[in-house]
């Protein structure tokens, strides 16, 4: 769908839901995937997403964030929006609106992180329901060491392909093949190398009750602080069933929003105190953290690739290709520094 959503299937929306029909609907900005709108009628607002397709990454969006919405909410979880309605076919979903603002960097405290461990528990308190049973695998959900690895080494190598004739495109090439693929492969080869040193075998999966229901880019940057001063977290577009280590690993290496390191211990240990074995799990993740620095690194990259040009643009975000692309390697060069500080430092505590 590449035009505004039609005011007769906005109402349907509202209509399915038991709202009045929309007086007003306003485009909002700062979405990065999707096209998002704030749909206003006598006395409330909902909000309005437009999920983006594109044959090159065909995953279902709208499913996986209304479902899982819909299983938490269901669940008695109120720590994110409401979802109201969808229309599958058009690609449609309708939440309760929630006023407040987006957290800025340094601003999380310790009661936020308690929040979002409380959150992820709950949740999990009731995946032994038929409901949950029914969800669908997280994207790029991983259960095996080897498929960690084998996640990051396609983004790493998509962008190793990557062609263009722009500056911006020449210089993002440049530090790839120069200084990102190096540095994925020595991380690579490193954790190789510990976990035979630990015994941790590459084939071994997460065991069936040890799987988690992940809310997937999980982290501070997906959060809105509401006006009674909790936390409401959003965008569960790549929601499922994971392995617990992929969750702590995104919310500490994700970069919008960064988490202080003293608090990886406390989320790490929080994931892994139901699981059947949480010093095992605990490796994994001590393994898995700089493998995810990297894949951040990369998903700062999509700009460059196609399909994530084609979300960006279908997103409607103000800025030019140009400045976007620019605005992402500055982040690289800060975060690619970052990943070579924390893997040394990592190297002298093993």
């Amino acid at each position: 769908m590449d035009v505004d959503p039609r005011p007769e299937w906005i109402d349907a929306l509202l209509g399915e839901a038991g709202l009045p029909a929309a007086r007003e609907v306003v485009g909002l900005s700062g979405g990065a995937n999707n096209r998002v709108y704030r749909v206003d009628w006598g006395g409330g607002s909902a909000l309005l997403k437009a999920y983006f397709f594109h044959p090159d990454d065909p995953r279902d969006r709208l499913g996986a964030e209304f479902d899982f919405s819909r299983f938490a909410w269901d669940c008695g979880l109120r720590c994110l929006p409401r979802p109201l309605a969808c229309d599958r076919p058009r690609r449609l979903g309708l939440y309760e609106f929630v006023e407040g603002r987006v957290l800025g960097p340094g601003e999380p405290t310790e009661a936020h992180l308690e929040q979002a461990i409380a959150f992820y528990r709950e949740l999990n308190r009731h995946k032994d329901a038929p409901a949950a049973r029914a969800l669908p695998l997280a994207s790029e959900a991983c259960f095996t060491l080897r498929e960690h690895l084998a996640c990051v080494e396609r983004r790493v190598g998509r962008l190793e392909q990557l062609e263009g004739d722009s500056p911006e495109d020449e210089e993002a090439q440049q530090w790839i093949r120069g200084r990102l693929a190096p540095a994925w492969r020595a991380i690579r080869d490193r954790v190789l190398q510990m976990a035979a040193k630990r015994g941790v075998e590459l084939d071994q999966a997460v065991v069936d009750r040890d799987r988690r229901l992940s809310p997937s880019d999980f982290g501070f940057h997906n959060a809105i602080l509401a006006a009674d001063g909790r936390l409401r977290f959003i965008d569960f577009e790549y929601a499922g069933w994971d392995d617990p280590a992929k969750m702590v690993c995104d919310f500490l290496c994700q970069p919008g929003v960064p988490v202080p390191a003293e608090w990886g211990d406390a989320l790490a240990r929080a994931a892994v105190a139901d699981l059947s074995d949480p010093s095992g799990h605990l490796r994994r993740i001590d393994l898995l953290k700089d493998v995810y620095r990297i894949k951040w690194c990369c998903i700062m990259l999509n700009e460059f690739l196609p399909a994530g040009r084609q979300r960006r643009r279908f997103a409607q975000e103000a800025l030019a290709e140009a400045a976007r692309k620019r605005n992402q390697l500055h982040k690289l060069a800060d975060a690619l520094r970052s990943v070579g500080d924390l893997a040394r430092e990592s190297i002298a505590r093993r």
